[in-house]
């Protein structure tokens, strides 16, 4: 009797610990690491269509010309996700961009390619301009608000304590592995270094808490330089 009693209790001691292993490994599986080598690593960098002869020197600081154009792009690469983060082959990715660069107007100009209404496209599927038109907005230029470099503004209607507050000081680039963002430039800048703070979320529906969601930032410091 002594041994069936014993044999029992060592069978519910085994099926016990089966049972919380079991339990353990689906709750590690549910909640799996947002990217599909576990490490999450993301790269930025200043696009070279605009800014041709742009480099990064050896203390790290990026180098860049103002070359008539009124901006210059950064560029990224993230690490892919997990399947279990990718929603109908969207990845739940997503790269805020902000600076510590302001510029305020006292003039200002700008002129924006028009298109054709009959959509003529070239080769690679981009709409082909048919001309261009100014618009000169110096009348009300000095009631607008200064600009962050990286394409929002800080105005009197701002809320700084609303639920979305945090999601105003920032420009973003979502569901994409290759995120990107213009950034502001103008002949004043010549001279000046800036710069570009970027976050990139892996995994933008998870919660921190769970280990689910992934977070790396970088910094981009930029010296401008007049064109060679």
């Amino acid at each position: 009797m002594k041994v069936m009693l014993q044999y029992i209790k060592n069978l519910v001691i085994v099926i016990s610990v089966l049972i919380f292993t079991s339990c353990e490994k689906e709750e590690v599986d549910y909640y799996a690491h947002p990217c599909a080598d576990r490490s999450c690593d993301s790269v930025f960098f200043i696009d070279p269509v605009v800014q041709p002869h742009s480099y990064l020197d050896d203390n790290g600081y990026w180098h860049i010309e103002y070359r008539g154009v009124k901006y210059f792009t950064i560029k990224g690469k993230l690490d892919t996700l997990d399947d279990d983060y990718v929603i109908n082959d969207i990845p739940l990715v997503e790269a805020a961009f902000d600076s510590n660069y302001w510029v305020a107007f006292n003039d200002m100009k700008f002129t924006i390619p028009v298109y054709s209404p009959f959509g003529l496209y070239n080769q690679q599927g981009n709409p082909i301009p048919v001309g261009n038109k100014t618009y000169d907005i110096s009348d009300i230029a000095s009631q607008m608000e200064p600009l962050n470099v990286a394409g929002y503004q800080i105005t009197k209607n701002t809320c700084f304590d609303c639920p979305y507050s945090d999601r105003l000081f920032a420009t973003y680039s979502q569901y994409t592995y290759k995120p990107q963002q213009q950034i502001y430039l103008d002949n004043r800048m010549v001279g000046d270094t800036l710069e570009v703070y970027v976050k990139a979320t892996f995994n933008t529906d998870g919660l921190e808490y769970l280990d689910n969601i992934s977070v790396k930032e970088h910094t981009l410091k930029i010296i401008v330089n007049d064109k060679l």
